[in-house]
């Protein structure tokens, strides 16, 4: 399990064998069922995840009429949570919630902090992650604003095809800003 998280932050920077067993330590292996919360809307957040497997979706549920606005999805390879919560310490403003059974290695925020201490290069990695995030967002963002939902469709089956095929037509309609309906028709 550990060697996914070696793959992954050596496509930014490569470590040393002792590099790699301090960052090791600092993770703790988690799995998760289908529909399982990781973080909780409300609730205090511990850990920052690194999914090793399965999909996950993060989700604001408007509590006025519980509809829920999906902000994004998330598979292996990829980190995901409720950022704001995790470093700020206070309550979760999004759910993260199981699509599928899911594997994670989970960072507390003293452990991220004790990494970034102990091996400040491992500091270069998080940034560039943290980047490649806003970068991703700002996309979407714009996309929401400008795009046919048919461009924001086709989009995400160029960014991500293997992602578009394991989600739920629900989910996808719901995250694109469609009816289920209407992904029907782009999809046809």
């Amino acid at each position: 399990m550990h060697t996914k998280l070696r793959q992954h932050i050596e496509k930014i920077m490569p470590l040393t064998d002792d590099e790699f067993a301090f960052v090791g330590k600092h993770f703790v292996f988690k799995k998760f069922k289908k529909h399982q919360f990781m973080v909780q809307q409300g609730e205090l957040v511990p850990y920052n995840y690194f999914l090793l497997s399965g999909l996950t979706k993060l989700v604001y549920t408007d509590p006025a009429t519980d509809k829920e606005h999906i902000l994004a999805f998330a598979m292996e390879d990829w980190w995901d949570n409720d950022f704001e919560a995790y470093y700020a310490k206070t309550r979760a403003s999004f759910s993260m919630v199981c699509l599928e059974d899911t594997e994670a290695l989970c960072l507390s925020l003293d452990d991220f902090n004790a990494l970034r201490t102990g091996l400040p290069k491992i500091e270069h990695f998080f940034l560039e992650k943290v980047m490649a995030g806003f970068l991703a967002a700002q996309r979407r963002i714009l996309s929401m604003m400008t795009s046919s939902a048919q461009e924001r469709y086709e989009q995400l089956l160029l960014q991500h095809p293997s992602l578009a095929q394991r989600l739920p037509k629900t989910q996808l309609a719901a995250y694109l800003g469609v009816s289920r309906e209407t992904l029907s028709r782009l999809n046809a």
